[in-house]
C-alpha cells in the first residue's frame, strides 16, 4: 500500500523512477545517495529534493540507489567519500539512530555523519486483525498481563524500528509479547490481516487503505498527537502508556567533511522547499506533514532518538544476524 501510494505521490511530480540528474550551473557534481532499492520512501524524497539540493549548491545532482544491508552499504559510502568527491545520503534515520548500536563492527559512527534536515517524521499504528478479540489497546494490555508471552507482535525485520516499538512496548507496558521478525513489512501486514499473528507496528499510510476496507483495526499510534490523517486513533500515550513514542524520519545527511556553510545552504534548500504549496499539497497526499527543522535542531531530536534506542537494544539485548 505504501508503495503504491509513493509511486502516485512521484507520478503527481513528474518524478520518474529511474535515477535523474538535477540541473544546476557547471561544478562538480554531488551525488545524492540512496541506501535502498527504487520505489521506496528514500528514493522518492530523494527525487523530490535533489532539484532544490541543485540550485542551493549550484551544482548538478544525480540521484543513485546504492542498497544492501538495510542501508549500510550506501551510508558507508558516503561517510567514507572525500573531496572532490561531493556525496550526500538520504535514508530513514535508522543509519544515524538505530544501526550504530546494533552492529559491533559497523565501519562508521555517528560522528561521520551531519543531520542536514529531516524530511518528514513518522509514527508507528499498532493494528491488530478486523475480527480480533481486542477493541481497544487496554484490551491488548489486559490480555498480555494475564496471559504473559502468548500474544504474537510482527515486525518487518530483527533491529527495525518495528520491532524496537514492540520492545519498548514490553517494557514501558510491563507485558510480555511473542515477537514475529518477517522479511519487510508488506508480509507482515498481510499476516495481520490473515489472523496469522496478534497484531503488528507499521506506518499509518502503509495500512490506511486497509482500515478503511475494514480488513484491520488501529488500536493506537506510538506519535506524540494524534495524526490528522486519522484522527480517530487514539496515541499509545493517552491509551495506557505515557510517554510513550516511536517515530522515525526520512533525513538528508552529509558526511563529516562537509563544510558548514553548505550545511546550512543545503538545510535552507530544504525549508524552502518544504514551504512550496506543491510541496505540501504532495506530502499530505502521503498523509506526511511537512517538517521545518534547522539543522542543529535535528541533529538534537536524532541525538535523543539515538540514546533512548541505544539503550532499549541494550537492556532488551536486541541480536541481529
Amino acid at each position: 500500500m505504501l508503495k503504491k501510494l509513493l509511486c502516485a505521490a512521484g507520478i503527481a511530480l513528474g518524478l520518474p523512477l529511474v535515477p535523474i540528474a538535477a540541473s544546476a550551473q557547471g561544478g562538480q557534481p554531488v551525488q545524492l545517495v540512496v541506501p535502498y532499492n527504487p520505489g521506496g520512501g528514500s528514493d522518492l524524497f530523494g527525487r523530490m529534493v535533489a532539484p532544490a539540493l541543485g540550485k542551493a549548491l549550484q551544482e548538478t545532482v544525480i540521484v543513485e540507489n546504492r542498497a544492501g544491508a538495510g542501508g549500510i552499504i550506501g551510508t558507508e559510502t558516503v561517510v567514507k567519500s572525500t573531496p572532490p568527491n561531493k556525496m550526500l545520503l538520504v535514508s530513514d534515520s535508522a543509519v544515524y539512530s538505530i544501526i550504530p548500536s546494533l552492529y559491533a563492527s559497523l565501519s562508521y559512527s555517528r560522528k561521520d555523519l551531519i543531520p542536514v534536515a529531516n524530511l518528514a517524521s513518522f509514527g508507528n499504528v499498532l493494528v491488530v486483525p478486523a475480527n480480533s478479540r481486542f477493541k481497544t489497546f487496554q484490551d491488548v494490555l489486559e490480555a498480555a498481563r494475564k496471559t504473559p508471552g502468548k500474544l504474537t507482535i510482527g515486525s518487518s525485520g530483527a533491529g527495525g524500528i518495528t520491532h524496537l516499538a514492540a520492545e519498548k512496548l514490553m517494557e514501558q507496558a510491563k507485558i510480555k509479547l511473542v515477537h514475529v521478525p518477517y522479511k519487510g513489512s508488506g508480509p507482515a501486514i498481510s499476516d495481520t490481516v490473515g489472523g496469522h499473528i496478534d497484531m503488528v507496528f507499521t506506518g499509518l499510510p502503509s495500512v490506511l487503505e486497509l482500515l478503511r476496507a475494514g480488513k484491520l483495526r488501529a488500536l493506537a499510534i506510538a506519535t506524540p498527537n494524534r495524526s490528522p490523517y486519522a484522527s480517530d486513533i487514539p496515541t499509545i500515550s493517552e491509551a495506557g502508556v505515557p510517554g510513550f513514542s516511536a517515530m522515525i524520519s526520512q533525513g538528508l545527511f552529509a558526511p563529516a567533511t562537509m563544510p558548514a556553510a553548505d550545511i546550512q545552504k543545503l538545510n535552507q534548500a530544504v525549508q524552502d522547499f518544504m514551504r512550496d504549496p506543491k510541496t505540501v499539497e504532495t506530502l499530505r497526499k502521503m498523509m506526511v506533514e511537512p517538517v521545518y527543522q534547522s539543522a542543529a535542531e535535528y541533529k538534537q531530536w536524532l541525538d535523543a532518538e539515538s540514546n533512548d534506542w541505544a539503550g532499549l537494544i541494550k537492556r532488551a539485548n536486541v541480536k541481529v544476524e
